[in-house]
This record gives C-alpha cells, structure tokens and sequence, in this order.
C-alpha cells in the first residue's frame, strides 16, 4: 500500500470520515499530483532542449532506467510521477532560472554547463549533475553562485 493510500485508510479509520469522504480527497489529491507532473514535465523537456541533453542525459537528470518511461513522459503520457522525480526537476528548473539571467543565449548557457572548471575535480557542472543523485543536483544548486564566478 502507497503512502497516500495508508494515510487515507488512516484518517478513515481514526478521523470518522466516510470512505465517500475520503474518496473524493484521494481523487483531488491525484488530480493536483497529475497536474503538477504535467508543468514540471513539460518545463522539465523545454530545459533538456534548450540544454540540448542527450536522451541518456536527460534521464539520468531525471533519475530514470527505462527508456519506455522517458518516451511515456516526453509524449505527455505522465500520470503522477514519484516526488524525487519531482525535487530532482525543482533544482534543474532552478537552476536553469539562475544560469538564464546571466547567460544571454541558450547556446552559452549550454557551453557554461559542459565547461570543466580548473578546480581539482576537473568536471563540468553538469558532469557533477550526471553522476545522477539528487544530492548532486542539490550541490549545483546551491553552488551555483561561486561556480558562475569561478568560471
């Protein structure tokens, strides 16, 4: 049983609502969960073209193995889709956000994403992003300031 579901079974049981109650939430729920796969994915798919990802790229960004599903989701066909799919789009959409307000052109924002720094590691924030956690993202995010002064 999901997460939702034992939350739902829950309150049925300790809250006095009625299954047709808890029916009715449970479908909102649903509703608003697919409509946010919805937005995300769609500004998820307009980020990875304008970043000009790869397929294998733009799935481990996702944090996808099956080829069926990134096709599914890049032809609308999402449903709901898991919360570190979302968190993960979040810090993309974040920072492709900050990168879009300094660098003028999608092209520069690509070739700012590809470039390996001059530090120790050697890799290109999107290499660090491609290791494919979501602590990866987070990383980027979060050092996205000194990273755009640094290089």
């Amino acid at each position: 049983m999901g997460t939702l579901a034992f939350l739902f079974m829950f309150a049925i049981k300790h809250k006095g609502l009625n299954q047709q109650e808890m029916d009715f939430m449970y479908s909102q729920d649903v509703n608003a969960r697919r409509n946010i796969a919805q937005l995300a994915l769609k500004g998820f798919f307009n980020m990875a073209a304008r970043w000009e990802l790869t397929r294998p790229e733009a799935m481990t960004l996702l944090g996808l193995t099956a080829t069926s599903t990134y096709a599914n989701w890049k032809n609308g066909k999402t449903g709901t889709i898991p919360r570190d799919t979302l968190e993960r789009i979040s810090y993309l959409l974040n920072i492709d956000e900050q990168l879009r307000q300094i660098h003028p052109t999608d092209t520069a924002v690509s070739m700012w994403l590809r470039h390996k720094s001059n530090d120790d590691n050697g890799g290109s924030p999107l290499d660090k992003m491609l290791q494919g956690n979501v602590i990866d993202l987070y990383w980027v995010q979060q050092n996205l300031p000194q990273l755009l002064a640094t290089g």
